[in-house]
């Protein structure tokens, strides 16, 4: 049976560190917070955590990195928006899709507005639907997860139970051989004592005159 070291992550713990990592990059803040807010939680230092994320968990989670780094994106040019900012931002697509579609295509001001906004809108909406996609398959991955972290526990306290049993059932059997070690022990010292008694006893008998004489 393979030993486990005291300090081994468990699915748990890489979970929640993806979890707490993905959101502050969502939230625009660093890993290092990151980091510090995950150690906090399972007891281990920030810079175990970062070498953990970086050696072994963030691979798992490239697409779901891309997607929180979007979402980071979205969030800060929208909190730099002021209050028009439907018109503000129409103005901006239209802006960049004249300079990506007009000059190739030599398309007038209305055509182009119509016809760059709609194509525009089709590739967003492609990224759209492919983030829902990845966000699927990430949730399904982590229900798959959870169900493997719960079957893991149930595991975990059913071997410990069988343990415990285990440990009781050998103290009782240990008691029970030292005892039975004692009586024997008992028991040999009282035969040779036997022994040496009736070594040590001195035989006699009567002879026909009535007088005691030993026996050797």
């Amino acid at each position: 049976m393979t030993a486990v070291r005291q300090d081994a992550w468990s699915a748990e713990d890489d979970l929640i560190l993806a979890e707490i990592t993905l959101r502050h990059i969502r939230e625009g803040s660093t890993q290092l917070a990151a980091f510090e807010e995950v150690g906090e939680k399972i007891g281990r230092t920030s810079a175990a955590c970062g070498f953990r994320w970086n050696s072994c968990v963030r691979k798992s989670y490239e697409d779901a990195i891309g997607i929180a780094k979007g979402q980071r994106q979205k969030r800060s040019y929208l909190k730099k928006q002021p209050v028009n900012r439907g018109a503000q931002v129409a103005g901006l697509i239209l802006g960049d899709i004249d300079e990506e579609y007009g000059r190739s295509e030599g398309l007038n001001e209305s055509t182009l507005s119509i016809d760059a906004v709609i194509r525009f809108l089709r590739q967003w909406k492609g990224t759209f639907q492919e983030a829902g996609r990845q966000l699927k398959m990430l949730e399904r991955d982590l229900r798959e997860k959870e169900d493997e972290l719960t079957e893991l526990r149930a595991e975990n306290e059913r071997l410990s139970k069988e343990v415990n049993l285990a440990q009781s059932d050998y103290r009782v059997v240990n008691d029970d051989y030292k005892a039975l070690i004692q009586i024997m022990d008992r028991a040999r010292r009282l035969a040779f004592l036997n022994e040496e008694e009736e070594e040590m006893k001195t035989r006699f008998k009567m002879d026909a005159n009535g007088n005691l004489e030993r026996i050797e």
